[in-house]
C-alpha cells in the first residue's frame, strides 16, 4: 500500500476539490474536508491543509498536485524534468548495503482483512541471499510468489509482526486515527525487534513513509516505548533497502492468509481493497449475521459499510 501525504497551498485546495467532485464519497470525520476515490486511489483532504493519497497508484495521483516533485536540470542546451531525490540523498552513504531495520504495513486501505505491520532486521551479511531468492517490492510479485517467499524470509532474518484483526481495529479506531494507529504499530514492531536482536544494534531504521516525519514524531510522543533515534523515512522504502521489501512481503503474506481464512469461515470469497466487490460481499455478510458478524471481518468506519447496508436493505 502506497501512501503519499502532501501539504497543499490555499489556491490548490479548491482546485483539488473540484477535480475530484464526481468521485467524492460520504464522510463524517469533522477533521476531513472531503474523501474521494479515483483510479484505485483514496484521496483524503484534511482541515489542516494536508492531503493523503492511498493506493497502488498513489504516487502517480499525488504527482499531479506536488509542486515540489520535479525540478529542472540542464543537459547541454536541453532542459529536462528530474524527480526530486532529496529523501534519497538524506540517507547515509551506501545505505542499501548496511544492516538495517525496515518496516512496512499492509491492509490499511482494504475494507476486509487485518492491518499488518512488520519490522525486519536485514544484516549486511544476509542481503545477498535475500536478493538471490527474489526479495523485492511486493507489488512486483504475484500472491503466489509472496506466499512462497515469506517462509524463506522468516527463516533467514529476525522480524516482528503485528496483526490487528478487524475486531480489534474497530475497537481502537475511534481513539486512533489511521496515521496514529500506524505510528503506534510501526514503533512497537521496531521496539520489540530491537529487543529480539539485542545486543546487536542496526545501523539505521527505515520506515516506508506514510506521513511526514514531523507528524510521525508528534504521534510517537504518545507512545510508551518510543524509538526515536536513527529513524529514516522515505516513500517506496523497499527500493532503498531489502529490509523494507522483506517486511512488505511478510505483511502481504499474512494479510493473504487472513483473507483466505475469512473466506473459508464465511463460505464466500472475501476480496481485498475497498471497491464494489467489497460492498457486495459485505451486504451478503450483513444478511447472514448482521453488523456483529460484519465487524469480525471488516473495518466498519470505511464508507463501504453504508453502501453495504443499502444493498442489504438495512
Amino acid at each position: 500500500m502506497n501512501t503519499i501525504v502532501l501539504k497543499l497551498s490555499k489556491t490548490q485546495f479548491p482546485q483539488l476539490k473540484a477535480h475530484y467532485a464526481l468521485q467524492s464519497i460520504p464522510n463524517k470525520n469533522p477533521y476531513t474536508l472531503f474523501v474521494a476515490k479515483k483510479n484505485g486511489v483514496t484521496i483524503t483532504a484534511y482541515t489542516s491543509g494536508k492531503v493523503m493519497f492511498q493506493g497502488a497508484n498513489a504516487q502517480l495521483e499525488a504527482a499531479k498536485w506536488d509542486q515540489k516533485q520535479t525540478d529542472t536540470v540542464t543537459h547541454g542546451n536541453n532542459k529536462v524534468a528530474k524527480k526530486q531525490t532529496a529523501a534519497e540523498n538524506d540517507l547515509p552513504k551506501d545505505f542499501s548495503k548496511k544492516s538495517i531495520i525496515g518496516s512496512d504495513e499492509v491492509g490499511n486501505g482494504s475494507y476486509f482483512g487485518p492491518l499488518v505491520v512488520c519490522a525486519v532486521y536485514a544484516a549486511s551479511e544476509n542481503l545477498a541471499y535475500l536478493k538471490k531468492i527474489g526479495v523485492k517490492d511486493s507489488k512486483m510479485l504475484t500472491d503466489k510468489e509472496i506466499r512462497q517467499l515469506a517462509p524463506k524470509i522468516a527463516a533467514t532474518v529476525p522480524f516482528q509482526k503485528l496483526v490487528v484483526t478487524p475486531e480489534k481495529y474497530n475497537e481502537i479506531q475511534p481513539k486512533y486515527n489511521a496515521v496514529r494507529m500506524k505510528v503506534a504499530l510501526h514503533n512497537q514492531a521496531i521496539y520489540l525487534l530491537q529487543q529480539k536482536i539485542a545486543p546487536v544494534k542496526a545501523d539505521g531504521i527505515l520506515i516506508d513513509q506514510f506521513t511526514s516525519e514531523v507528524n510521525y514524531r508528534k504521534y510517537l510522543r504518545q507512545e510508551k516505548n518510543q524509538v526515536t533515534t536513527d529513524l529514516h523515512f522515505i516513500t517506496k522504502g523497499e527500493q532503498y533497502h531489502l529490509a523494507v521489501a522483506a517486511a512488505s512481503i511478510l505483511c502481504r503474506a499474512s494479510f493473504l492468509e487472513e483473507l483466505e481464512m475469512a473466506s473459508k469461515e464465511l463460505g464466500m470469497l472475501v476480496p481485498s481493497g475497498a471497491g464494489n466487490k467489497s460492498d457486495q460481499v459485505a451486504a451478503k455478510i450483513l444478511q447472514q449475521g448482521g453488523m456483529d458478524l460484519l465487524a469480525k471481518y471488516a473495518k466498519l468506519h470505511f464508507a463501504n459499510t453504508q453502501k453495504a447496508q443499502k444493498l442489504a436493505g438495512f
